[in-house]
């Protein structure tokens, strides 16, 4: 009987602790921040990691067509100067002018990533356009949207390079290096809801100088050819 008497009288202590408690626990308000930002943690860290997703896409864009326009800068500045005759745009310069793309781009791995493609795009026999030489950097598959090199070697059917409705065409007797950039974009956290995907840059700009244009040279030590 007295075991009995005993347990009720701890059950009920017990039960008047715990409701107590509950109690107190109920109107206390002394973490009510702690709750609500557990709450809202995964809602901030998806809109943080949404927002390092856009501006490192926004970056992505601007070094890309930095790197286009330091390109086309650069190969329309090289020239190897002749004692008599044209300036000659060399194997050797192109490789130079890749080198120091790869310098600027080394974090974005565009040889496994992208690919660069400069073409020299020239006035024909037939007063058309055409690219006259093409050479590119990077191991992808990715190529020039306006044809390899030799279109429009004839005729006057090739329109010009440019995404735009008014082609870039070429005067006489001088070149464009028309730069096209190629990267395989994949997003850090988003992958998917944001897919990967291609983009592109462009540049274009004049041959800074004289230069012989009858195609780019490989004199003697001869240079690898970057070809397409």
């Amino acid at each position: 009987m007295s075991d009995m008497m005993h347990y009720r009288r701890t059950g009920g202590v017990t039960s008047g602790r715990f409701g107590r408690f509950a109690h107190r626990l109920a109107r206390s308000t002394a973490a009510v921040s702690a709750v609500e930002l557990g709450l809202a943690m995964p809602f901030l860290m998806a809109l943080t990691l949404s927002g390092v997703e856009v501006v490192n896409l926004a970056l992505i864009h601007v070094r890309l067509n930095q790197l286009a326009i330091t390109v086309a800068d650069n190969a329309s500045r090289a020239k190897q100067t002749q004692v008599n005759g044209a300036p000659l745009f060399r194997e050797f310069d192109m490789n130079q002018v890749f080198r120091g793309a790869a310098l600027q781009a080394e974090d974005l791995q565009i040889p496994q990533r992208g690919r660069v493609i400069v073409s020299s795009l020239q006035v024909n026999g037939s007063g058309g356009q055409w690219i006259a030489w093409q050479r590119c950097w990077g191991n992808t598959a990715y190529v020039s949207r306006y044809g390899v090199e030799g279109t429009g070697l004839t005729g006057t059917s090739f329109a010009g390079m440019g995404y735009t409705t008014t082609k870039m065409t070429a005067d006489p007797s001088t070149a464009i290096m028309f730069v096209e950039v190629a990267y395989n974009y994949k997003p850090f956290f988003l992958g998917s809801l944001i897919p990967s995907k291609v983009i592109r840059k462009e540049a274009a700009l004049y041959v800074r100088d004289d230069r012989d244009l009858t195609g780019i040279k490989n004199p003697s030590p001869t240079q690898p050819q970057a070809k397409c």
